[in-house]
């Protein structure tokens, strides 16, 4: 039985990543002329900032800039600022569902909360949003779900967790929750549900309208003990 969902917040209730994305490849193109990121780019997906410069740094034997990422997260802010819009239905398929929920994010909390905010979702969950900040390891580390259900006072295994990425996924289903994939968001790559489909995950929507449907039948109990 579930009674909690949990939710991403970036490619599942905003549809942000494709900006980050735009921006860490102007920002790196504009450091390092020169050099081809957009490869590397694509790499990004579910990962923090923090630790993609890590491995861009490695693979190229780049120096960063002693202040690169504030420089980034700056830069990714102001887009998001400008331009991040919901995801296309969340806010129906949120109201129709009869369950407390709450946002787990590897994002950093203040975006986390501007996001939130700027989609009008924010009435929605509240106090209840959590970031990878909070935890000493990020997604696809189970840490900040785990952190997330005892703050919310739930037991892991009767949350249902939505994300878009594998990493979000592997850190939800770690955790012991359940997961359904969203593979609906703009910076999702063609194919995507069908790599999703042969790691074993079945529980896979393109659109948000399919949300309240799935979330009941979680409430009945019909999943089971298959977690995704």
């Amino acid at each position: 039985m579930i009674d909690h969902l949990i939710c991403d917040c970036d490619g599942v209730l905003v549809d942000s990543e494709i900006i980050a994305d735009r921006v860490l490849f102007e920002t790196l193109t504009q450091t390092f002329p020169g050099i081809d990121f957009r490869a590397a780019v694509k790499s990004a997906f579910g990962q923090q900032t923090s630790r993609f410069l890590e491995d861009v740094a490695a693979h190229f034997g780049l120096t960063m800039p002693a202040d690169f990422l504030t420089t980034i997260d700056h830069n990714v802010d102001t887009a998001l600022a400008a331009s991040v819009s919901p995801i296309n239905g969340v806010r129906d398929a949120l109201r129709q569902i009869p369950l407390p929920a709450a946002v787990v994010s590897n994002s950093r909390m203040a975006r986390v909360s501007a996001s939130v905010r700027r989609a009008g979702l924010d009435p929605l969950f509240g106090p209840r949003v959590f970031s990878a900040d909070q935890v000493a390891r990020p997604k696809p580390y189970p840490d900040v779900y785990l952190f997330a259900a005892e703050r919310l006072g739930v037991e892991p295994s009767r949350c249902l967790v939505v994300e878009d990425s594998v990493s979000g996924l592997n850190a939800a289903r770690a955790a012991g929750m359940k997961t359904i994939a969203f593979v609906g968001a703009s910076h999702i790559p063609s194919g995507y549900a069908d790599v999703l489909r042969k790691m074993g995950i079945t529980r896979i929507m393109e659109r948000m309208d399919q949300l309240p449907a799935l979330v009941l039948a979680g409430m009945r109990g019909e999943f089971g003990d298959v977690q995704s």
